[in-house]
């Protein structure tokens, strides 16, 4: 089965007519006073080994190595930094109290300019007013074509539960509308700021975006809480706050520094549940081996073991490759995708896809509107956690009437509602329950949050040889039991459960 494709965002476009888509750092003697090199400007991470104090040290060194400061993370010991020098990283390293130095990209930081990402399946006006005359009392107008929520029992939870307006979760994405009819009612604005340059920036708006750049983080938004206001659709928490952490450039990009900075954000603002359906570009995965790849696993580590020392729990979409993640090696064709890509044979215990495969992230797969892995969805037993509505194409998941779309169906900016699918869909779904867990036990750490999570899902086996194109070939193999496999981790997600257990 040829793959449906994979975006840095873990969502997926799909034509209509598939129905789719501590010691002191000083630069060594005679470094110090060299000039610099000019070369193209790259941006870095410099990872110390101390506290406050190293990092003041290190970052003069920094200066005297060429490169300016942008930020720097004290509590995590995480430094953001500029530079001409083409040989900054290499000099860097061999200053005291630096652990790790990585360039984030291998396109020189020029002025960006927006432009479309992806192809919207907008909602029409009669396909609104048709799920109109479709809902009951206590549904909003657009949820009879949710079919994702009774997926995972979110319209019998709302009956017991919208959960609690005390818990946040931040959507690191490409943006948030706040000004959404269905987002208004539930927006954190406090715990909002655009982490782009990789310092925040809370201008009024910032964590919006522009006219022209990706309406992804929007569409994530509405799925995780939607507010149940008699207005559109939905979401799978509708009763607690949401944020926008804006993090994605407006090309698209999702580089290390702005992660960082947006998981340091959300730390520091008290969220309780961070969604990240992304990949941190240029490279898909990155090799602990290579001294550039490897510092930006390591910047990004900290900063996601930060925020949960902080009580965040951090849930990520697996992407949309189709890959068994647990493979013995993987073929990357699309990395660095900020300039030309290269072929490479990777190993994925040592060449991770972040934040999805670090330590303590939930991992989680898509299924389609017949509870099946989607055609699209990454996989691998051991490493999906848990499994949720992504949608997939009617051609192999068909959803019962009054749902006609196998997509999933959310808020896009301008107050417009449209259909998306992707990992990027299912993990919102994930963090709307474990939003609605959090609500129900307001005073239990992230560990055990996650435990509930995995708990409360309901399991399910592989079922029988996974062929989804029907042509009679295995599209993908599914290894593990009933309680734990590679398609669906410990299984569907559960709100239900998540608001009375």
């Amino acid at each position: 089965m040829a793959h449906l494709g994979s975006g840095r965002r873990r969502a997926l476009t799909l034509p209509v007519g598939l129905a789719l888509t501590a010691s002191l750092g000083f630069l060594p003697t005679g470094v110090a006073s060299a000039a610099p090199a000019d070369g193209p400007e790259l941006s870095y991470v410099v990872n110390t080994q101390g506290g406050p104090g190293t990092v003041k040290q290190v970052g003069k060194a920094v200066e005297r190595a060429g490169g300016t400061v942008v930020i720097a993370y004290d509590r995590i010991g995480v430094v953001v930094v500029h530079s001409k020098n083409p040989d900054f990283a290499k000099t860097v390293r061999k200053v005291r109290g630096v652990q790790s130095a990585g360039a984030t990209r291998t396109n020189p930081i020029v002025p960006q300019a927006t432009k479309d990402i992806g192809v919207d399946q907008p909602l029409t006006a009669a396909q609104q007013k048709a799920a109109a005359a479709e809902a009951t009392a206590d549904q909003d107008p657009m949820e009879p074509l949710q079919w994702d929520l009774p997926a995972i029992k979110a319209d019998k939870a709302h009956q017991k539960s919208l959960g609690s307006s005390k818990v946040t979760v931040a959507v690191i994405d490409t943006g948030v509308d706040d000004t959404h009819p269905d987002l208004a009612p539930n927006f954190d604005r406090a715990a909002s700021a655009n982490c782009v340059s990789g310092a925040p920036d809370t201008t009024e708006g910032a964590w919006r975006p522009k006219p022209g750049e990706s309406d992804h983080g929007t569409h994530v938004a509405g799925t995780i809480a939607a507010a149940k206001n008699g207005v559109g659709v939905t979401g799978v928490a509708p009763g607690v706050k949401v944020s926008g952490i804006k993090v994605g450039n407006p090309d698209g990009f999702f580089y290390t520094e702005a992660v960082v900075c947006g998981f340091v954000w959300a730390a520091e603002h008290g969220v309780d549940v961070t969604n990240n359906s992304y990949y941190t570009d240029p490279w898909m995965y990155n090799c602990k081996n290579d001294p550039d790849q490897g510092a930006l696993v390591e910047a990004v580590y900290r900063a996601t073991r930060y925020a949960e020392l902080r009580g965040a729990v951090n849930v990520a979409a697996a992407g949309n490759s189709a890959e068994d993640l647990a493979a013995d090696s993987i073929e990357d064709t699309t990395s660095p995708n900020d300039t030309t890509p290269g072929g490479r044979t990777v190993d994925p215990r040592q060449c991770l896809d972040i934040p999805t495969m670090l330590p303590g992230v939930v991992t989680v797969s898509a299924t389609g509107a017949k509870g099946l892995k989607a055609s699209y969805s990454n996989y691998g037993n051991g490493v999906i956690d848990v499994a949720a509505p992504g949608g997939d194409s009617t051609v192999y998941q068909t959803p019962e009437p009054p749902a006609t779309s196998g997509l999933i169906l959310s808020t896009l900016p301008g107050g417009r509602y449209g259909y998306k699918a992707g990992t990027s869909m299912a993990s919102p779904h994930v963090a709307g329950v474990v939003a609605l867990i959090r609500s129900t036990h307001p005073y239990v750490p992230p560990a055990a949050i996650k435990a509930l999570l995995t708990l409360e899902a309901d399991a399910k086996a592989c079922g029988a040889p996974y062929d989804i194109d029907g042509d009679g070939a295995v599209d993908a193999v599914c290894e593990g039991g009933k309680n734990r496999n590679g398609f669906y981790g410990a299984g569907v997600v559960d709100a239900l459960d998540a608001v009375r257990w």
